[in-house]
């Protein structure tokens, strides 16, 4: 499934309401325990805080989406969460690897508070190359532990 990546901010979101629909659907898939607050309300809070959406686009649909908020040369990733009916294809690690490779790109370091995932979660990281630190509060993405080595 060829899946590329959407970046969509506040601007975005309030200008096209179709981007809005979708960012919605999305989360309204989400298991009720992956989201601080009401739909809306949440997509709302983290524009407000600054953040950005990281969206899964196939075939001109928004399939998933992250929440992202950038810190100097960190990106921290949370809400991750893929729409019901296209789990379980690939579409949600394809997004975490295309998050990945932009924020490196850009020099920073994508990570995902520990306190916010689930077993499923954790174990789908490790796999992706993201490593728990060492206090344990969050996993970073290590590009070469993906292939095989640690950097």
């Amino acid at each position: 499934m060829p899946v590329t990546l959407q970046e969509i901010d506040h601007a975005e979101w309030a200008k096209d309401a179709q981007v809005a629909q979708d960012l919605a659907r999305i989360y309204r898939d989400a298991p009720a325990e992956r989201l601080p607050a009401p739909v809306e309300r949440f997509i709302d809070d983290h524009f407000t805080q600054g953040g950005v959406f990281c969206c899964a686009l196939f075939n001109a649909r928004r399939l998933g989406a992250v929440a992202v908020r950038r810190e100097t040369r960190v990106w921290w990733l949370s809400h991750f969460c893929v729409r019901a009916e296209t789990r379980h294809r690939g579409v949600g690690s394809r997004l975490l690897m295309l998050i990945a490779e932009r924020a490196h790109g850009e020099g920073c370091t994508p990570r995902v508070p520990s306190t916010v995932l689930m077993m499923g979660d954790q174990l789908l990281l490790t796999r992706l190359g993201y490593h728990p630190a060492a206090d344990g509060t969050y996993y970073e993405y290590h590009p070469l532990a993906s292939q095989g080595g640690r950097q």
